[in-house]
C-alpha cells in the first residue's frame, strides 16, 4: 500500500512540475512566440493554433498585436502566435529548415535577405487566388471588390505568369514628386500638368537660384522610372521592359524615357550627386524644405524621416503624380507595396486564408490605418487625415497607378539591373557618362537577365 500511494504522490509531483514548466506568463501552456514576443499558449482541447510572422518595421509592433487581438475575439477558440523580430527572416528561415513552418508570413519582396524570393522560386508557395473570391469577414463583400483594381494583376503577386496569386497586397505607399506647396502659394506658381510646362516651371526657378530637381538617392528613380515608362508605354509596354523583353530597351517608347531622364538630370541641384548616399541623402531632401529645389521623387514616408528637420516659413508638404506626356494625357503614379503570402509547407491553411481575407476588412484597416499602415483597399483615404489624406487620394483625384518590378531571374555574378539602370543616373547627372551610353549598357543587362529568366 506504502508503495502504491508513493507511486501516485511521485507521479502527481511530475505532473505539477510539467504543468509549472508548461505555464507561461501570460498563463498559457505550449511553447510558441507572443505578441509580446515570449511564450504563448494555445494547446487547450479545442483550441485552433495559427501561427503568424511579420517583420517590426515602422509601423511599430503593436499594430500586429492589435491585429490579431481582434481577429481571436472575433473567431473564438483561435489563438494566434506572432513571432516579430527586425530580423524575421533570421527566426523563421532557422525554423522552416527544421520543418516548422508559419501559417501566415508578411514578408514584402526585395528585403535583403530575400527570404520571399526564395521562396517564390523554390515553388514554395500556397495558391491564394481563392481568397480573391471569399467574403471579407463582417461584412457583405469579397476581398477581389474590396481591393484598388491592379494589386492583384503584377508580377509580385503573380510571379509565374499562370493568373494565379500566390502573394496577397498589403500596405501600399504612393511615390511620385513631393514639393512645398506653400513656395508654390507664395510665387504663384501652378503645379506642372504636362513634362512642356515642367520644363517651363524650371526656367522660371532658374531665374530665381532655385534647381527644378533633386533627389535622395539614384535608388529613388526605380518609382520614378516605372511610373514613366507606363505613362509613355502603357501597362502593356512596361511589363515588356519588366520581363526583359527582346529589344525593349531600344524602342523608340525607351529612348523617350531616357531623353527624359537625361533632360531632367541638367536642371538638377548641382550639389545632388555628391550627397545621394545612405548616409547623406536627407540633405538633398532637405533642398525642398529649404526651398532650395522645387520637386524630388519619394514615398510617403518622407514626412517622418524629415518631421524633426528645419523648415522654410509656411513650409506645407505637396504630393503629385508624375506630368503627362502630352495635355489630356495620362498621369501616373508608381506605388511601392508590402506582400503577405502563405508557405505551401503550412499546417493551418484554410484558417490562414481567413486571416488574411480578414485584413482587408473595415474593422483591420482602422487598426492598420492608426499606425500609418494603410491597406490598398477602394476608399481607404476617407478614414485617413492630414498628410496621409493627401498622399492616399492621389488616386482619387486623376492620377492612374503604376505597379510591379522586374521579374524574377537566376544570380548572374556582376550584373544588376537596378545598379544599372538607375545606379547610373549619378554619372548621367555629373556628365560622366552620355545618354545613350546608359541606354545601350540598360540593353545589354537586359539580354543576360533575359536568359536566366525563371
Amino acid at each position: 500500500m506504502k508503495k502504491i500511494v508513493s507511486i501516485i504522490l511521485a507521479v502527481m509531483m511530475i505532473l505539477t512540475l510539467a504543468a509549472g514548466c508548461g505555464k507561461t506568463a501570460d498563463g498559457g501552456t505550449g511553447t510558441g512566440t507572443t505578441k509580446a514576443g515570449g511564450n504563448t499558449g494555445g494547446n487547450e482541447p479545442g483550441n485552433k493554433v495559427l501561427k503568424v510572422a511579420a517583420p517590426e518595421t515602422a509601423y511599430g509592433s503593436d499594430v500586429w498585436k492589435e491585429i490579431c487581438d481582434a481577429f481571436e475575439a472575433a473567431n473564438p477558440g483561435v489563438d494566434v502566435r506572432l513571432t516579430i523580430d527586425k530580423n524575421l527572416e533570421d527566426i523563421i528561415g532557422a525554423q522552416m529548415k527544421a520543418g516548422d513552418y508559419p501559417d501566415v508570413v508578411h514578408l514584402a519582396v526585395n528585403r535583403k535577405a530575400g527570404l520571399t524570393e526564395t521562396l517564390t522560386k523554390e515553388k514554395a508557395l500556397e495558391d491564394l487566388t481563392g481568397i480573391l473570391d471569399m467574403t471579407v469577414p463582417g461584412e457583405n463583400v469579397t476581398v477581389r471588390d474590396k481591393l484598388i483594381p491592379g494589386f492583384t494583376d503584377t508580377l509580385v503577386t503573380n510571379p509565374y505568369g499562370d493568373g494565379k496569386t500566390y502573394l496577397m497586397p498589403m500596405f501600399y505607399a504612393p511615390c511620385g514628386l513631393f514639393y512645398n506647396k506653400g513656395l508654390f502659394e507664395q510665387k504663384g506658381w501652378e503645379v506642372p500638368k504636362t513634362w512642356d510646362e515642367m520644363w517651363a516651371l524650371g526656367e522660371k526657378a532658374k531665374a530665381e537660384g532655385i534647381a527644378l530637381f533633386t533627389y535622395p538617392t539614384a535608388g529613388y528613380f526605380d518609382a520614378f522610372f516605372f511610373a514613366l515608362l507606363t505613362e509613355i508605354g502603357g501597362p502593356e509596354f512596361f511589363n515588356k521592359a519588366m520581363t526583359y523583353t527582346d529589344g525593349i530597351w531600344e524602342t523608340s517608347e525607351a529612348t523617350q524615357a531616357f531623353d527624359l531622364v537625361g533632360k531632367l538630370a541638367t536642371y538638377t541641384d548641382k550639389t545632388t550627386v555628391a550627397t545621394a548616399n545612405g548616409d547623406t541623402y536627407r540633405k538633398n531632401q532637405q533642398l525642398i524644405l529649404d526651398n532650395k529645389a522645387l520637386f524630388m521623387p519619394n514615398g510617403t514616408w518622407v514626412v517622418g524621416e524629415m518631421a524633426d528637420a528645419p523648415r522654410a516659413d509656411g513650409f506645407e508638404w505637396g504630393f503629385t503624380a508624375l506630368p503627362a506626356m502630352t495635355e489630356g494625357g495620362d498621369s501616373y503614379s508608381y506605388t511601392f507595396f508590402e506582400q503577405i503570402w502563405i508557405p505551401s509547407e503550412a499546417a493551418n491553411k484554410e484558417l490562414a486564408k481567413q486571416f488574411i481575407a480578414y485584413l482587408y476588412s473595415d474593422e483591420a484597416a482602422a487598426i492598420f490605418a492608426k499606425h500609418d499602415a494603410i491597406q490598398p483597399i477602394k476608399g481607404i483615404s476617407s478614414i485617413l487625415t492630414g498628410d496621409n489624406k493627401l498622399f492616399y487620394s492621389i488616386y482619387d483625384t486623376g492620377a492612374k497607378a503604376s505597379m510591379g518590378g522586374f521579374a524574377a531571374t537566376e544570380p548572374v555574378e556582376g550584373v544588376s539591373m537596378s545598379d544599372t539602370l538607375f545606379g547610373t543616373i549619378d554619372s548621367i547627372v555629373s556628365g560622366k557618362k552620355t545618354v545613350r551610353e546608359w541606354q545601350a549598357e540598360v540593353e545589354r543587362v537586359s539580354d543576360l537577365l533575359r536568359a536566366a529568366m525563371k
